[in-house]
């Protein structure tokens, strides 16, 4: 299976099933697009007949089939994918082995959202923080249940997890004193919304954070539309000085600016914009996840105005690249030469198996977005998963136990997308949640064109 598509004046063809990727001339362009469905003969007489007016001969015509057909027996086109039959075993190479937790230090928070997945925090329970003894038995829990990896992933997260810092100060210290009698080493990331952070928190979070993700949606008018206290006053003016002076302690490494683009703002590569004037270059945009009927749910009229968003974040991107600004979008982080192995790419992200969340109590979900829903707690921290059977459910989530991602191009790069979003989309783990996968598409078309600019332009 091949996609093929154009980026300005790059033709760019993909090889499903061996990743490799082609940048082509138009007659070779037109030449793929035609090789499955036709002889030889009649490929190139067409080819020849539409390009003979430009100077094409029948002879080059011809050795360029010869070369895609060169290309198909190496195994860089049209490559057969040999991946179904061995998903579930590749996915069974991890089972019982978890890597990471993402810890809901706080079930509670301090500004009020109304687009807010959790519920403002709450996750349609009560408001509670974690205790420190919780949390030392989900870091036990973790190590205990991580095998032989020694990389252990934890995030604090919320509702807003800095009404519960002196915890996770302390939690953080737990940890430092026992991973390496353990031969572990715990990497943190902090996700905040910026309300609570002062000098303390700046010295903490740039010492023992290995990542910080802050949440900010771009425009002024945009982001106090939503993201306001419990007064109805928007915290733009708070925070925007608070990230701009953690970010220069951190170096303007390791962080990211995290916005949720809504029906109110399909136009999110003006708050991208907006992010760069304030000195913010490591840049995450993010679709509202939320019901159909929510009044900040993406109409289809926003869906079109959101792919030619990205389409000109893609060219945005290139240009400053050439100007010596660069900055970095997310989602257009690949790696063409070394990316995710076949593992990850057949396997997904883990929820449910490698991944879990924690809620203040101890209790076990496949990952945050599912933390509220009964049906799909897993079991707690003291006794381990008791839920065996939903765990199995999440075990044999593949790329290929999606029926709709089997004839997808974009299958291993989205390795079958979220399952949470699948569910609250179709209640399924295994369905698919459409409008994602329109967006996640174009994402990929747009940063695959990136760095090819990239390596065109080095």
């Amino acid at each position: 299976m091949i996609h093929q598509y154009k980026f300005d004046k790059l033709n760019i063809v993909l090889d499903v099933a061996s990743g490799s990727i082609h940048l082509v001339d138009d007659i070779a362009y037109d030449v793929i697009a035609l090789f499955e469905d036709a002889k030889k003969e009649e490929v190139v007489n067409k080819i020849y007949e539409k390009y003979k007016s430009e100077s094409v001969s029948l002879k080059e015509v011809q050795n360029c089939y010869n070369q895609v057909l060169e290309l198909k027996n190496n195994g860089t086109l049209f490559s057969e994918d040999n991946f179904a039959p061995i998903a579930q075993t590749l996915k069974n190479k991890s089972k019982g082995i978890v890597k990471a937790l993402c810890l809901h230090v706080a079930h509670t928070c301090n500004l009020n959202c109304s687009y807010c997945f959790a519920s403002q925090g709450k996750y349609q329970g009560e408001r509670a923080v974690m205790s420190l003894e919780v949390g030392k038995r989900a870091l036990d829990f973790l190590i205990e249940n991580s095998g032989t990896r020694r990389n252990l992933e934890v995030d604090f997260f919320g509702g807003e997890p800095l009404m519960n810092f002196q915890m996770i100060k302390n939690l953080v210290a737990y940890a430092r004193k026992i991973e390496k009698k353990h031969n572990k080493n715990f990497r943190f990331t902090l996700t905040t919304n910026g309300v609570l952070i002062d000098d303390d928190v700046i010295d903490f979070a740039n010492k023992e954070m290995s990542n910080v993700v802050l949440s900010l949606d771009g425009r002024k008018e945009v982001h106090d539309k939503f993201r306001v206290d419990y007064a109805g006053k928007g915290s733009y003016d708070k925070i925007v000085p608070k990230f701009q002076e953690l970010v220069k302690r951190r170096n303007n490494q390791n962080y990211y600016m995290r916005g949720t683009f809504t029906h109110n703002n399909p136009d999110f590569l003006e708050d991208i914009k907006e992010m760069l004037n304030l000195g913010f270059t490591e840049l995450s945009m993010e679709p509202v996840v939320c019901a159909p009927n929510d009044p900040s749910a993406l109409t289809k009229e926003d869906l079109e105005i959101a792919l030619k968003q990205y389409e000109d974040l893609a060219h945005l991107l290139i240009e400053r690249k050439k100007e010596g600004k660069p900055f970095t979008f997310y989602h257009y982080m690949i790696d063409l030469n070394d990316g995710p192995c076949i593992y990850k790419r057949v396997s997904g992200c883990g929820s449910g198996t490698e991944y879990m969340a924690v809620t203040p109590w101890g209790d076990l979900y496949p990952c945050h977005q599912f933390v509220g829903e009964e049906e799909f707690k897993l079991g707690d921290i003291y006794n381990g998963v008791t839920n065996t059977a939903k765990q199995e459910e999440f075990s044999k989530v593949n790329v290929y136990a999606h029926e709709e991602c089997r004839d997808c191009w974009a299958r291993l790069y989205c390795s079958g997308g979220c399952a949470a979003n699948a569910y609250h989309a179709t209640k399924s783990i295994t369905g698919i949640y459409k409008d994602g996968c329109t967006l996640f598409k174009k994402r990929m078309e747009c940063a695959i064109a990136v760095q090819i600019a990239d390596m065109i332009e080095e």
